[in-house]
């Protein structure tokens, strides 16, 4: 078989491959949270948050929405080396993100059911 009819066969079979892949994922909540920051946020935004004292009152203080939150965890990153990931049971992530012109920062201490909101700061 000459190189040409194989290009042919392969791209024949790729365009209905992908056809038949966006006929069964697009009704569905797909998304590829491959990397660590994706998915350490996928995994508390899909989970009940608390907020701890100290953060609610931070938040009330400051005369900020708890609706930053949200945001932080669609738009925000993750800082690994400020995270403490070796507690047990739960993992504690700290999570910046911009807002405005300042940075929030977010404690959250990550467990199997809740997230909790532990602390927030506000840095210009």
């Amino acid at each position: 078989m000459k190189l040409i009819h194989r290009i042919g066969y392969f791209s024949v079979g790729l365009f209905f491959g992908i056809v038949i892949l966006l006929f069964f994922l697009s009704g569905k909540k797909t998304s590829c949270d491959y990397s660590p920051d994706a998915r350490v946020l996928k995994n508390i935004r899909i989970k009940e948050r608390i907020f701890t004292e100290e953060a609610f009152s931070y938040f009330e203080n400051n005369k900020l929405d708890t609706a930053l939150v949200s945001q932080s965890l669609e738009n925000g990153d993750v800082d690994f080396s400020r995270s403490n990931t070796d507690t047990e049971p739960c993992n504690i992530y700290l999570i910046t993100n911009k807002v405005d012109s300042a940075i929030l920062e977010l404690q959250i201490e990550n467990c199997d059911s809740t997230a909790t909101i532990q602390k927030a700061i506000l840095k210009d």
